[in-house]
């Protein structure tokens, strides 16, 4: 992996890079206003993290009116922030000369507690929402791209805090520190 392609010097930003697009993903998630609609011509209900609209008659109700809609809330939030505090730590880590390893696979660490997070949170608001408000025999709920991004958020999360835990077991490589093999020519 590293003698074909991560050589610290050029690709040492890749990685706080797709944190900052994770950071986004979570952003979008939470600002859409589409994570659950109505799978019917024209859409009869749609749903975000924080209301349900139904379209026919223009109304809206908070889903923070209902515990399990605070809970989603708050769980998908803690690990948007805990995202954007790992987007941070990377860009210090990685800013300093001096590579810290052991600081890196705390970044990893921290990226899979937010994982935790926003999973739980996704998880909470799909269960609860359909069995909270049961789409009538006609209708069938759709999740929509929203609640995508969201998704996206939290396995980007798990996969970069493999990068990062990983990262440190090639400290050594990375900083030139090993003796090149050659091969004889046979």
């Amino acid at each position: 992996m590293v003698k074909y392609g991560l050589d610290y010097t050029r690709c040492r930003w890749i990685l706080p890079l797709l944190l900052g697009l994770a950071m986004i993903f979570g952003i979008i998630a939470l600002a859409g206003w589409c994570w659950i609609t109505s799978q019917t011509y024209p859409p009869t209900r749609r749903a975000s993290l924080w209301n349900m609209c139904y379209l026919d008659d223009g109304t809206c109700m908070s889903l923070m009116n209902y515990a399990w809609g605070r809970a989603a809330a708050g769980t998908f939030l803690v690990g948007f922030v805990l995202v954007c505090i790992c987007f941070a730590l990377s860009i210090i880590a990685f800013a300093i000369p001096t590579l810290r390893f052991n600081f890196i696979r705390g970044i990893g660490g921290l990226c899979f507690v937010a994982a935790v997070f926003s999973l739980m949170g996704l998880v909470i608001y799909a269960v609860m929402c359909t069995k909270q408000f049961p789409a009538p025999s006609n209708m069938v709920y759709q999740f929509d791209w929203s609640y995508g991004f969201g998704w996206t958020m939290c396995i980007m999360a798990i996969g970069l805090g493999f990068f990062f835990c990983c990262l440190p077991l090639y400290e050594d490589h990375i900083l030139g520190n090993v003796k090149p093999y050659y091969y004889p020519d046979i």
